[in-house]
């Protein structure tokens, strides 16, 4: 590392906090691939079940979205509110489906009765990708805070006019 002009030492190794960032993306996005292939092998044998709505539609639409959510997490990580939908797209998963195990809440309108007190391989494989990708993006959302400036940084205190915050 060599020395900056202010005798601080120039950072020229990827961050550990950019490291995590990826990190994160990488357990996030793969999470959000299984969560989305499980729903997208399951939704044709679940297509008989509901009146106006299928639970196979509902199950096509999660895949879709987490497919989406996860290309989100790979290509746009360092923004915070791709981070939140990723972990909420991750938590409404993992509540439907406890919910859905535990409670026979009946149907809701167009949406079918999707009680269904059984676990299963692909059904328990979905629950854990859903609650490590709702970690995983909470995490993300923590270490991917708001920018700092570029005298913040460099050790200008909070509210100096240098940073734009001071009158």
């Amino acid at each position: 590392m060599t020395p900056e002009p202010g005798g601080r030492p120039h950072r020229t190794a990827i961050g550990r906090r950019t490291v995590a960032r990826v990190l994160l993306q990488v357990v996030t996005a793969a999470a959000l691939a299984v969560n989305a292939y499980v729903h997208a092998d399951l939704a044709s044998a679940y297509d008989r079940v509901g009146q106006q709505i299928s639970q196979g539609t509902l199950f096509r639409l999660e895949a879709a979205v987490a497919s989406l959510a996860a290309l989100l997490v790979l290509l746009l990580g360092r923004r915070r509110p791709v981070w939140a939908f990723a972990f909420l797209v991750s938590v409404s998963a993992l509540g439907a489906v406890l919910l859905f195990r535990y409670v026979n809440v009946g149907a809701l309108g167009p949406l079918p009765n999707m009680y269904e007190p059984l676990w299963w391989p692909s059904k328990t494989a979905s629950a854990i990708a859903e609650a490590v990708g709702a970690v995983a993006a909470l995490g993300g959302f923590l270490i991917t805070g708001p920018q700092r400036s570029a005298s913040t940084r460099a050790g200008a205190p909070r509210g100096d006019k240098a940073d734009g915050m001071g009158g």
